[in-house]
Order: C-alpha cells, then sequence, then structure tokens
C-alpha cells in the first residue's frame, strides 16, 4: 500500500451484503451524516468487524495485530447527499476527554467525545471501507490523491499544493469491494448524481492501546482478535495458500468473501 489505498472486489459476496443492509434498517431515520458507534450498537457489524478475514486484512497493512476501534455506515441518497472536500481523517472517538499531549482539538460527535489525534498513531490505524451497493464515479465515488499520506499532518495550502500536482484517482467499486484507505491519504467525494443508496460501512483499526489513561470509544484489544491473527501467522508460516483457506475454515461469516486476493 505504497499509494496509501487499495482496492479488493469480492470481500462481501451478495448474501453477506444482503443480511448487512437488513441489519441497517433498524437504524433508518438516524444520522443524515453517518450512523455511528455501530461497534457497539450492532452485534452484526461487531462480528464482522472482528471476523478473521477483516482482522488478517487490516494487519496486513499494520505493524501489529489490528482490532476494530470504530464503524459508521455512511447512506448517500437522493434525499440525504452531500460532498466532502479534500481532508485527511484526524480524529479519533475516545471514551472520554482528557489531557493528553499530542491530542486536540477536541469535539462532539452523537455525544462521543473526538479529538485529533497524533501523526504516530494516525500512521498504525487502517480503515475498510466495505461496500454494500455498487459505486462508480456519478454515486459518489471516493477519490484520493496517491501517496499524500506519507508527508504528515497537511495544512490548506499543502493540500492546494497536492491537488494540483498530483492526480486524483477515483475509487470505482462494486457491491461487495472494499477500500483501504491510510487514514492521513487525502481524500474527497463529490455528491451523487445517481438514484439510490451508497452505502458504505466505514471500519476503523488500530494496533495499539492509548498513552496517558485515553480509551477507544468503542473498541480495545479482543482475545478474539488475537487468537484470529494467531491462526492466521501460524498458516502464513506455513504456506501463503494454507493461511487463506484456514481463515475460510475458521469464520463462519465471509467464508466465501476472499476472491482473487492472496498476501
Amino acid at each position: 500500500m505504497d499509494n496509501g489505498f487499495q482496492i479488493l472486489p469480492d470481500i462481501l459476496d451478495t448474501d453477506q451484503a444482503s443480511e448487512l443492509v437488513g441489519e441497517f434498517t433498524k437504524f433508518s431515520g438516524e444520522g443524515a451524516a453517518g450512523i455511528r458507534g455501530l461497534l457497539q450498537r450492532s452485534p452484526v457489524v461487531h462480528g464482522l468487524a472482528n471476523s478473521p478475514v477483516l482482522l488478517a486484512l487490516a494487519t496486513r497493512a499494520l505493524p501489529a495485530p489490528a482490532f476494530p476501534v470504530r464503524a459508521i455506515l455512511f447512506d448517500k441518497t437522493p434525499d440525504t447527499n452531500w460532498k466532502v472536500p479534500w481532508h485527511q481523517d484526524l480524529a479519533v472517538a475516545l471514551a472520554e476527554k482528557q489531557d493528553v499531549d499530542g491530542f486536540g482539538p477536541w469535539s462532539v460527535k452523537d455525544g462521543v467525545p473526538h479529538a485529533h489525534a497524533p501523526v504516530w498513531l494516525l500512521e498504525r490505524m487502517i480503515t475498510l471501507r466495505l461496500h454494500l451497493d455498487d459505486c462508480p464515479a456519478e454515486n459518489g465515488a471516493l477519490r484520493v490523491l496517491p501517496g499524500s499520506h506519507l508527508h504528515g499532518k497537511l495544512n490548506a495550502a499543502e493540500i492546494a499544493e497536492w491537488r494540483q500536482r498530483v492526480a486524483e484517482v477515483v475509487c470505482e467499486v462494486q457491491a461487495g469491494g472494499v477500500v483501504l484507505m491510510r487514514p492521513l491519504l487525502l481524500h474527497a467525494s463529490s455528491a451523487s448524481t445517481r438514484p439510490g443508496h451508497r452505502r458504505v460501512l466505514h471500519l476503523e483499526y488500530a494496533c495499539d492501546e492509548l498513552p496517558g489513561g485515553l480509551r477507544w470509544a468503542e473498541g480495545t484489544k479482543s482475545r478474539q482478535g488475537l487468537l484470529a491473527q494467531e491462526t492466521f501467522e501460524q498458516a502464513r508460516r506455513r504456506d501463503q495458500r494454507t493461511c487463506w483457506d484456514a481463515l475460510h475454515d475458521s469464520t463462519p461469516v465471509l467464508s466465501r468473501s476472499i476472491r482473487g486476493f492472496s498476501p
């Protein structure tokens, strides 16, 4: 992921995507700009985010075993449509506000404290964006500036310079695909011009607990995640193909999910 992002097709099959769509009907009418806190509020999302397949995908991009720390559903429709300017994902969701060096400024979203995190932490995180609908360019697809994640936090002038110097990439993804993305990667999206939904389950993963008594709002290292990573690493040491077979055998969710992708 030298460019800061990667597109993987067919991580969810049609039945699995439909199960998630059904789960999200429970939250219809909430949050025009996103439904938050889903790791705690939805057992389906919690189980999916902690499944060996997704943990393995996240861990491949990090220096230590990954665990999920935030889940948000974004859904662009003709009635709830928006565009997002070029930015980096700097804020993390925390259990409470505390004065810890490197964290801030602070804000509150849906009652949850958020703080801009230090670069060292953001560099050790990864986002998985699971697409539940086809997302061509006209459906508000993510746009990214490759390589911009390697230069820390960027101010407005630096973002403008990146936009002039580097050609954007449009991340067109079919339903069931996933975009892996570094939080510090410059990204944006346009309003959808296509009728229907553009549902994306946004999952953030970390590999560190937090300093100074801070706690993640939604996630922490779990025995399930560590065992899944142990299974993955043991199989990888034996054989790469066996590794993915072990992942398929170890979870009833996403058992048919990885096609055309290997470490």
